[in-house]
């Protein structure tokens, strides 16, 4: 029993180790977060321009709706801001989960916690022209309640 226990404390801080050994100061991976800070300001606030900011011109949205493939274009998604933070802005939880750069191409996970319906958001980027830009986002919608 003691041997376990050792062998799973030891277990344990090397997975510790391991994640902090690669938890550092990098400037990419910052980069990414503050373009995607402007996505999170879209809807905070119901300004395309957050929108516009950070989503490339042929950038696509791909996802399911009503257990059909659906896509938009991101002028298209840019088009449906309201233009004014949504009147129940107080009780949205958003987060960006996870980033991952290499060299000029990153992914990003989102979450938005919303009172009737949680999203998770995944992102492919490049950095075009030194800008880190969404090249392309799938979601899924999760209505609250449901299974």
């Amino acid at each position: 029993m003691p041997t376990r226990r050792l062998f799973a404390a030891v277990a344990i801080a090397a997975i510790a180790l391991s994640t902090t050994a690669f938890d550092r100061n990098d400037p990419e991976e910052d980069a990414v977060r503050a373009a995607l800070g402007h996505y999170l300001q879209g809807h905070a606030t119901g300004d395309g321009a957050h929108f516009r900011q950070v989503f490339h011109p042929d950038s696509k949205l791909f996802f399911n709706r009503e257990g059909k493939f659906s896509t938009r274009t991101a002028e298209e998604y840019i088009g449906g801001a309201s233009g004014k933070p949504p009147a129940d802005e107080a009780q949205r939880k958003r987060r960006i989960v996870s980033v991952d750069v290499t060299g000029d191409a990153a992914m990003a996970k989102v979450e938005l916690d919303y009172p009737s319906v949680f999203f998770t958001d995944y992102f492919n980027l490049l950095k075009v022209d030194g800008k880190w830009m969404i090249v392309n986002k799938t979601f899924h919608a999760q209505p609250k309640g449901a299974k």
